[in-house]
Formats: structure tokens, C-alpha cells, sequence
């Protein structure tokens, strides 16, 4: 399924090989022996998802027999190289699910049509998508692509456990210092139990957590024109405290350096609380937990924040003919009816914000799945993307150890925030 973890930082290929200038549009004509324009969608849909898509591509094809939309289901984690592979074939799909992460790389692709000339018309209706994946969609004065799924980041607590320290549950009014003091009281040595679980293998998953708290905080990643590491602000530094506070003075957070404990410690009643995405509800069912949006910092005006990675359908240029009807089937397929079914069939939180505000559907998909109406409210509290930058990746990496290195007290917040500040800045320069 493509339903996952959105942090996941996807490995990217060398500029060498996006910059395919040369390579014909390819696909040939518009049009089949029979008369109709042919589409072609590449995805990774399996299970709810994939029976959704297909569903919809039926409904689409009965609606405007001039068209034909077909699909091809492969693996999404390869679907980067395989469509790198087709544009230098001069074949490419018209239609491709990509990963957010790849919209820097996937800006260098010719053959990748700008969308910032079809969202701006009035029936696309592009400022309902929620503003993180307008951002996530946008590489500089492009629109690489139109979102197709959004997750976030929540609470998910352990009803059970907070009764037995006695203390009520996360509140919308909770701020870090009640996070951490909640934390330290659901911790017990004896029984192996800690208040929360954090992945700390240094990868995106860690860093992603940060992000959201270095958002609240008042901070950001880089500054206003992407030059500079900025993280290394007093507010980066508030941020990492407060986890150094819980990690190593409190040591009322697990510390998942393997990254594949979260949901297992968690349904065993042996965590208090995860901060996570609507993909882990589904696996905790031996549980009675609640959701609740992640606290805010006292003093700070940044309020509740949380991170987004969404997804894109990314249109290709086979011939004015192909590339108007793919652009015209996505445009449909992300029109908010269409939206809201999918929604209801696979669970996936809403793209649209007109889809997700309707206090009747969120409870529709509460009944699917308990918690999941907090994830679509918690869309309003999207409000950065991370940077759409080719030197991500490297950034990440030197975030992810700075926040490891604080996590397992083997260095304090400002000076690992300032060495991960000096790597950043390397990588921006060209270093």
C-alpha cells in the first residue's frame, strides 16, 4: 500500500541523471486505433487503495468514452527510476504517483508538465488543498504536481495507562512542559514502561519529529531563501532541550534506535504515548487509545503545528492531446467528490480542506477508524513544508545525528545544532 510513514526520504538519483535535456516528449499520437486519447497511470496502489483507484478509473472512462485511462501498479518506491528510465526511452507515463521528496529532483524532468498554469484556473480550486501540500507541490515558480495523499502528525495515547498514573489525558490546551510531565508520571523502570517512544536512528523518522517542535517553537529549518541552516536558533535549541530534558534527565522516553518498535511496545501497554500518523490507528488493536493534536510551546505565537509529506500525481508530456487528458482526468481524480470517496474507502485523510471541514464525513471515518477525524482536523495545523531542495537529504542527515547525539546525552543542544548548522551550510554552499 502506498499508506506509510510520509517522513521517509526516498534515495534520490544525481542531477546527471534528471537532466535528460534531448529526450523526446515520447508516446507518439493522442490517440488509439479506436478514436480515444489513451492515458496511462502509474501507481502503487494495492488492497482498499487499489480497488478504490481502479473504481474510479472505470467511473472516469464511463464518463467520457473519448478517453481511455488505464494503469500500470508497480512498486511507488521504484517508480522515480522507472519513470527516469521511460523519459529516456521516450516513453513516459502520463500520469505518475511520486513521493513529495522527489518533487526537487522531479522539477529537472523536461518531460514534467508545470501545473502552475492549469491550478490557477477557478475549477481547480487549488488554494482548498491544505497550504503544507501546495508548498510540498511547489519547487521554486513550478507546480511539480497535484497532492494525492497527506498525512500528519498526532498524540496517540494509551487510555488505560493514564488512568492508572492518574492523570488526564492530552488536552488541545497541553503544552510540551505537561507532555513532558505526563511522560515522566506513565514511566515505571520496575515494569519497563515508558510515558514515550521516539525513533532515534537518526534517519528522516527522527528528524520529522524535530521539525514539528522546532516549528512550534517559533523556529525553522532554513531561512527565507534557503542559503542558511536555521535551526540553530534559540528557538532549535528550546526544542531539542525539551527532548534531551525527557530523554536524559527524565529518561521517560524510549529511544527506538532500530525504528521498528513504535506500534509492538505500544499495543503491548508498554508505551504511554506515540506521536505519529493516522497509519499506525489500524495496528494498535489490543488498545484503548485516544488522539489528540501535539502540544504547543509556552510563550511561543507559533501555536499547534504538525508536518506533512504529501504526495503528488505528477503529469507527463506525451503531445498536447495526451497531456490535456491527463491533466483533465487529474483534475477530476483530485476534485473534492472524488476526494471524499476515496477518503471513505481506504481511510486516507482528505486532501481538500473542504472535504475534511464536514463534521458529518470526519465522523464517517471515525466510525471506519477510530481517531482519524483528530488527523483531519489537525490538517489546519500544516502550515510549513520541509525545504524542496536537492541537498535535503544531506540536511537531514546532519539534523538526525545532532538530535541522536543530544537524545543518547552524548552531546548538548546548541553545539550539536551548531555542527549540524556548519554541515548544512556546507551543502548549501556546494561544500
Amino acid at each position: 500500500m502506498n499508506k506509510r510513514p510520509f517522513a521517509r526520504i526516498a534515495a534520490l538519483v544525481s542531477v546527471a541523471a534528471l537532466t535528460l535535456a534531448g529526450c523526446g516528449g515520447g508516446g507518439g499520437g493522442g490517440s488509439d486505433s479506436g478514436g480515444k486519447t489513451k492515458v496511462v497511470v502509474w501507481n502503487g496502489y494495492e488492497d482498499v487503495q487499489g480497488k478504490n483507484l481502479t473504481a474510479l478509473i472505470a467511473k472516469y472512462n464511463n464518463e467520457n468514452p473519448d478517453v481511455e485511462v488505464t494503469q500500470l501498479v508497480s512498486s511507488s518506491d521504484r517508480v522515480l527510476q522507472k519513470v527516469l528510465t521511460a523519459v529516456r526511452g521516450g516513453t513516459p507515463p502520463d500520469v505518475a504517483y511520486m513521493f513529495g521528496s522527489w518533487s526537487p529532483n522531479i522539477a529537472k524532468i523536461p518531460q514534467v508538465v508545470d501545473m502552475s498554469s492549469y491550478v490557477n484556473d477557478a475549477d481547480w480550486q487549488w488554494n482548498d488543498f491544505y497550504e503544507g501540500e501546495r508548498q510540498a507541490a511547489t519547487v521554486g515558480d513550478k507546480i511539480v504536481g497535484v497532492p494525492a495523499l497527506v498525512d500528519n502528525l498526532a498524540i496517540v495515547y494509551n487510555k488505560a495507562l493514564f488512568k492508572e498514573a492518574g492523570i488526564a489525558p492530552p488536552s488541545a490546551d497541553w503544552t510540551w512542559d505537561d507532555f513532558r510531565t505526563a511522560a515522566k508520571a506513565l514511566t515505571d523502570p520496575a515494569k519497563k514502561q515508558y510515558g514515550w517512544l521516539i525513533p532515534a536512528d537518526g534517519t528522516e523518522d527522527t528528524v520529522w519529529h524535530y521539525d514539528a517542535m522546532l516549528w512550534e517553537a517559533g523556529g525553522d529549518i532554513l531561512n527565507s531563501d534557503n542559503t542558511q541552516a536555521a535551526f540553530n536558533s534559540d528557538a532549535g535549541v528550546e526544542a531539542l532541550t525539551m527532548l534531551q530534558d525527557m530523554a536524559v534527565t527524565d529518561k521517560s522516553v524510549y529511544l527506538d534506535t532500530t525504528n521498528a518498535n513504535g506500534t509492538k511496545l505500544m499495543n503491548s501497554g508498554k508505551i504511554g504515548m506515540l506521536v505519529t500518523g493516522p497509519w499506525d490507528l489500524s495496528s494498535l488493536p489490543d488498545i484503548d487509545y485516544g488522539v489528540q493534536v501535539m502540544p504547543t510551546f509556552a510563550g511561543s505565537d507559533a501555536g499547534h503545528q504538525t508536518i506533512a509529506g504529501p504526495d503528488n500525481w505528477v503529469v507527463f508530456d506525451n503531445g498536447s492531446e495526451r497531456k490535456q487528458a491527463a491533466v483533465d482526468f487529474v483534475r477530476w481524480l483530485t476534485a473534492a467528490e472524488q476526494v471524499k470517496t476515496t477518503s471513505l474507502a481506504t481511510g486516507d485523510l482528505p486532501t481538500r480542506e473542504s472535504v475534511g471541514s464536514q463534521v458529518s464525513f470526519q465522523k464517517q471515518l471515525d466510525k471506519n477508524l477510530p481517531g482519524s477525524s483528530t488527523f483531519v482536523q489537525n490538517l489546519s495545523n500544516v502550515k510549513k513544508a520541509r525545504p524542496s531542495l536537492e541537498q535535503y537529504p544531506a540536511i537531514s542527515e546532519a539534523m538526525g545525528q545532532a538530535i541522536v547525539s543530544v537524545l543518547l546525552g552524548k552531546a548538548e543542544p546548541a553545539q550539536a545544532l551548531d555542527d549540524a548548522a556548519k554541515a548544512t551550510n556546507d551543502a548549501l554552499s556546494g561544500g
